[in-house]
């Protein structure tokens, strides 16, 4: 167990969180694809949605990584169709996707679904958690452009997310960032601007020890 965090180091996880938060007003889209993970709450909040009347469709994508597995066995996808089933959603408006393992096979696969299933897309709505919005907006407007992109996340506050698992929230912010640049220099992604604060902020939890989910 690692001891609280300096405040300064504190507040560097906030910079990033925010950075990585893109607050997109919600509006309404053609489908909500729910991105695979380890939080069960990208699935209830797509389900929100869906009963908001934001998304008549929903798309769960998402097979299994090692950080998944143990909680959904049977896959991400799979799972996170069963919370929307018990949370009142429709099976008819759901489609599973069950093998992508990346946000590049996310956005791919889900799009080739959805092409095979002769249904039309203007606009989606990208669930996931807070600080994957950034790079998965990034990745689906390189992978499906033309399509109007719009990120959300369940409601919860930097303070809830801390206090699940401090170590692997922080060394997600830390991986993500990193990812921000480098997934565009290796086309993955569009570019985005890094600001000199989130460089800084991101230089000193990668020097404090947070370092697990660098590439």
């Amino acid at each position: 167990m690692r001891e609280p965090l300096p405040e300064q180091l504190r507040a560097d996880v906030r910079t990033l969180w925010e950075y990585h938060d893109l607050r997109h007003p919600p509006r309404r889209s053609d489908v909500g694809i729910g991105l695979g993970s380890r939080d069960p709450g990208v699935a209830v909040h797509t389900a929100e949605l869906f009963h908001a009347g934001l998304v008549p469709r929903i798309v769960f994508t998402g097979a299994n990584a090692p950080t998944t597995v143990d909680r959904f066995p049977r896959g991400e996808a799979v799972h996170y169709r069963e919370i929307a089933l018990g949370l009142g959603v429709p099976d008819d408006v759901i489609l599973v996707e069950p093998e992508a393992r990346n946000t590049g096979d996310n956005i791919e696969f889900t799009r080739r679904l959805l092409g095979e299933r002769g249904l039309a897309v203007r606009s989606v709505t990208l669930v996931s958690r807070p600080y994957q919005q950034r790079r998965a907006y990034a990745t689906a407007k390189r992978r499906w452009p033309g399509v109007d992109v719009v990120c959300a996340s369940r409601p919860a506050s930097l303070e809830e997310h801390l206090a699940g698992d401090l170590a692997r929230v922080v060394g997600m912010l830390v991986g993500e960032t990193q990812r921000i640049t480098t997934y565009a220099e290796r086309g993955f992604a569009i570019p985005q601007r890094v600001p000199a604060g989130v460089e800084r902020a991101f230089g000193r939890l990668a020097d404090a020890g947070f370092t697990d989910r660098l590439l």
